[in-house]
């Protein structure tokens, strides 16, 4: 049996979760994308399988959700075969996880802003134009709960999250609604990095604006209060690349 992969078995008090499927499927893809597999060759389902102490059918089952993923693919005569990082579904929530478990990367950071960039502020002018009075609500909520945050009552990190996610549901655009977890789980490591090198929480007038900008209906200035926010996280990634 690999060693590599004797060394990922549980503790015998730990459990893979309430779901062995999605357990494995967390193990697995975090080896995967640490790169553990870089120089040996991924382990059988027989050999998985008896590492973790599951049935076959467990394992078949994760080894496809990592097929959907793009980790892995299924080759004839040579097993399962781990695939390079050009073929990783990006936009899967799972896999951007794990790249943003793993060591820091301050290019990851940049260039998934770049994507905010590129998304967002339309999303913000979307929602400028076709917002509800319950969208409306939920994004001053947000503003409300940083407000809150900053003061010292609550997460300042989910606040922020909480915002972002009503601006992007706002849009009543369902293909920019399903950024929302993709955005939220990178926007948890964008954010702790850019309130670190700032030493505080984000700016409460930047998003001020562009709620403000949203309620008037104003898709332009929108579109240019959301870029000016994230054109500014972009500025301070630049600066500590210098």
């Amino acid at each position: 049996m690999d060693s590599d992969l004797t060394s990922l078995r549980p503790a015998p008090n730990l459990v893979l979760g309430r779901n062995l499927t999605h357990g494995m499927l967390d193990t697995l893809g975090k080896a995967i994308v640490v790169g553990r597999y870089e120089t040996r060759p991924f382990p059988t389902e027989a050999e998985i399988a008896k590492t973790f102490g599951v049935s076959r059918s467990v394992t078949r089952e994760a080894v496809k959700m990592l097929t959907a993923k793009g980790l892995v693919s299924a080759r004839p005569r040579q097993g399962t075969v781990v695939q390079p990082p050009s073929s990783w579904n990006l936009f899967d929530t799972d896999v951007l996880r794990w790249l943003l478990e793993r060591k820091f990367s301050i290019d990851l950071l940049r260039q998934f802003n770049q994507l905010r960039i590129a998304i967002e502020p339309e999303a913000a002018a979307l929602a400028a134009l076709h917002h509800t009075a319950e969208d409306l609500t939920a994004i001053r909520d947000g503003l409300d709960r940083m407000e809150r945050a900053d003061a010292g009552d609550g997460d300042p990190l989910e606040a922020d999250i909480a915002f972002h996610m009503a601006v992007l549901r706002a849009s009543g655009n369902p293909f920019y609604a399903q950024f929302q977890q993709m955005v939220a789980t990178a926007l948890r490591t964008s954010i702790r990095f850019t309130n670190r090198i700032k030493g505080r929480t984000a700016s409460i007038a930047d998003h001020t604006a562009v709620a403000d900008a949203i309620a008037a209906r104003d898709a332009a200035g929108s579109r240019v209060a959301m870029q000016r926010l994230i054109g500014d996280v972009l500025a301070l990634i630049g600066d500590a690349e210098e």
